[in-house]
């Protein structure tokens, strides 16, 4: 896909990988839809994109707010139309502790992680928007494969978030509209800044978004990097258990125990 002269809309736009992205999508001509919860970063983006001679238009929301999606995407129905691509970036992260389990922090975990993904799709592909977009684009994790220690929450909703991609995109694919499901390691945005744990082969956030970009304008199915944590993830998921326990628990003690955190 070629972005130029076509609408991209990109939710949790207001820091990074979101708003990377939208900086280096408006280098080649696109307009560009921001949405995210905190609107004095969705305004500064948006003045900064409008400064280097692109076009950008931003919209408060909380994906996960069903009724918040349904009208907020109303809105850009109505003032501008079609939409050709949509990046659905918005994502938590959340840390857990060993003395308890915050299901606050799950509801908030799974409800944008999960349900603010889902609430963007049924406006896509529903009645607000009369030509859905050609491609629609999840965000999950390479943390999807196992139950990592101390990141339940998070590897769950991320697990959801890719089966639920992948079925999109063989259910989808006879509308005409193309899945894809980025899958990123750890990169270096204020996400990550705060996770306490080493975080091997970390990437800096403009060498992720070029790898974003291009698979995107290639329209690989499935996005994912860096090649090192690919193929790990890939042994962990063929782990015997009782193995997948050992390492775990290792790693848990070399963590110690912490606050719950989103």
């Amino acid at each position: 896909m070629e972005f130029t002269g076509k609408t991209v809309l990109i939710t949790g736009a207001s820091s990074g990988i979101g708003r990377e992205l939208a900086l280096r999508i408006s280098k080649d001509g696109a307009k560009l839809i921001l949405l995210a919860r905190r609107k004095n970063l969705l305004e500064a983006l948006s003045a900064q994109i409008t400064g280097n001679g692109g076009s950008s238009v931003f919209y408060e929301c909380d994906v996960s707010d069903r009724n918040n999606v349904r009208k907020v995407f109303g809105e850009i129905a109505n003032k501008h139309g079609n939409i050709n691509a949509a990046i659905l970036n918005s994502g938590v992260s959340a840390r857990t502790s060993l003395e308890t389990v915050d299901s606050k922090i799950a509801e908030v975990t799974f409800n944008i992680n999960v349900m603010g993904l889902i609430y963007c799709v049924e406006a896509l592909t529903g009645s607000i928007l009369k030509t859905p977009p050609s491609i629609i684009a999840g965000v999950s994790s390479l943390a999807d494969g196992r139950g990592f220690p101390k990141s339940g929450f998070y590897c769950a909703s991320k697990a959801a978030a890719s089966i639920y991609l992948e079925s999109l995109r063989i259910e989808l694919a006879q509308k005409g509209i193309k899945v894809i499901t980025i899958k990123p390691g750890f990169v270096k945005t204020p996400m990550t800044d705060k996770n306490e744990f080493e975080m091997p082969f970390i990437m800096p956030v403009d060498k992720a978004v070029e790898i974003i970009y291009n698979g995107l304008v290639k329209e690989k199915r499935i996005i994912q990097f860096p090649f090192p944590i690919v193929f790990g993830t890939y042994l962990l998921k063929l782990l015997p258990n009782s193995l997948f326990d050992f390492f775990a628990l290792k790693h848990l003690k070399q963590i110690g125990n912490t606050k719950g955190q989103t």
